[in-house]
């Protein structure tokens, strides 16, 4: 059994995004609960949007003891100065012991400079939390050095100790509707949203809207891809089972397919239900981005590639002959003509 510890308590900044809360903010959520639990202390989340597609109530059944929301116009769209400020006002007038954001572009962002203005320290990209029994510190496990180790970080002596880290890395829970919480609607001051940036406004870049992260099914490519134009192979076989298509670094470097496409260390994070390595060596790198899916299905001519010995069903052989075979496969289960 863990002592409990003198705590004023954990803090998520969620994130709202075109009005849409993001599941990463629920997975957070129910993971500060349980190391709120270990300290003996709450779970307050902070809301910052214009509009929204959900009740921030919602949260409260995932663990949340209050969700604090600041709706206002202006947070319409992304800010770095405005969120940074208003987070940072939170954190003064809750004093918690903790703060933890999704590891997403805006977490990325704001995190860094409210850790600046806080002068404590910050763990990034974290893959792992925990709370020490001894001594009530909060454990921020997360790859280091290209991904071959995994550092565990402590912030001993700073307060609060802050952290994101990356969707997908929790399950998370069924909501328990029986929770209680409270909703504060927070009032803010103009001087809040005083921002040397001026947004002109919001343009999304064409073909790469789909979050692979929320799929399912994601079939991900590799240096055996050979080329930008043999990804059809992918998207036709990700079309049919209803997927996202994905991609290894060395493809996305050679600029076969946008940077939104990448999984792995230094691009997403995915916990589909089935995911297909397709040409795909293995590094670590890329491991660390996919490890956690539920069925692994290799596919590489090279049958000493690393990928194999995590996959759940391998197929060595030519790429460009078993993805169209598979192709023709679903679509006949499917009643789909070629």
């Amino acid at each position: 059994m863990r002592e409990h510890f003198s705590s004023k308590g954990i803090l998520v900044l969620g994130e709202v995004r075109s009005g849409h809360l993001h599941p990463a903010v629920f997975e957070l959520t129910a993971k500060a609960r349980l190391l709120a639990d270990d300290l003996g202390s709450d779970v307050s989340v902070l809301l910052m949007y214009s509009d929204i597609d959900v009740s921030p109530e919602r949260l409260v059944s995932y663990g949340a003891d209050r969700v604090l929301c600041a709706s206002d116009s202006r947070l319409r769209l992304f800010d770095q100065e405005v969120q940074s400020r208003i987070l940072f006002r939170t954190i003064k007038d809750l004093e918690p012991e903790i703060v933890l954001a999704p590891a997403t572009t805006s977490g990325r962002t704001v995190m860094p400079a409210v850790a600046a203005m806080l002068r404590t320290g910050l763990t990034a990209d974290c893959t792992g939390l925990d709370i020490d029994p001894a001594t009530g510190q909060l454990l921020q496990t997360r790859p280091a050095i290209g991904g071959n180790i995994m550092a565990t970080i402590r912030t001993p002596e700073h307060r609060p100790q802050m952290a994101t880290v990356r969707p997908r890395t929790f399950a998370i829970p069924e909501p328990d509707p029986g929770r209680k919480g409270s909703v504060t609607w927070m009032s803010l001051p103009d001087h809040c949203f005083e921002s040397r940036v001026v947004a002109l406004g919001l343009e999304r870049r064409s073909g790469d809207d789909v979050n692979i992260q929320d799929r399912d099914v994601v079939v991900s490519g590799g240096k055996g891809m050979k080329r930008s134009e043999n990804f059809h192979l992918l998207r036709d076989l990700a079309e049919l089972l209803g997927g996202g298509v994905g991609a290894s670094r060395m493809a996305v470097d050679h600029k076969w397919i946008g940077y939104p496409h990448q999984v792995g260390l230094s691009g997403k994070v995915v916990a589909p239900k089935v995911y297909f390595a397709v040409g795909i060596s293995g590094s670590v790198q890329h491991l660390a981005g996919m490890h956690t899916a539920g069925l692994i299905v290799a596919i590489n001519k090279d049958p000493e590639a690393p990928i194999f010995r995590v996959a759940d069903i391998g197929l060595c052989g030519d790429l460009f002959d078993i993805v169209p075979r598979i192709v023709r496969s679903v679509m006949a289960r499917k009643g789909v003509s070629g």
